[in-house]
């Protein structure tokens, strides 16, 4: 079998929870990331963008569930910071047993994708 170096993930999964309120990677990533820093603007500058930006989907998460799922931290001696609440640790795992459901799934059509493609160039 050819090697093409890291395989990304291969599926990339949104679920479209309401009209408006899509979930997929990127807004579990940064959950995943406000858990890991302890902030939602540490968790932005890891992803690449701005605490507004990360600001505008903590918000938007908080308002579409019917409860947060981030939340301000107690202060310490350098201050607060932000943390999943339980219930955003529930939203998160029920997010990555969805993706982890679909690719189980979806395996072997996917592997059958991959052996009808085209060997790349070079």
């Amino acid at each position: 079998m050819v090697s093409w170096g890291p395989m990304p993930s291969p599926l990339r999964i949104r679920v479209l929870l309401a009209k408006d309120m899509p979930f997929g990677p990127g807004k579990a990533d940064l959950l995943e990331a406000i858990r890991e820093t302890g902030s939602i603007a540490a968790a932005g500058r890891r992803m690449g963008m701005s605490y507004q930006r990360a600001w505008d989907l903590v918000s938007a998460m908080n308002g579409h569930f019917h409860a947060p799922v981030v939340a301000p931290a107690k202060g310490g001696a350098r201050g607060g910071g932000s943390a999943l609440t339980p219930f955003g640790e529930e939203v998160l795992a029920a997010y990555r047993e969805i993706e982890a459901l679909a690719a189980a799934a979806a395996a072997e059509r996917l592997d059958w994708l991959r052996r009808q493609m085209a060997l790349p160039p070079g």
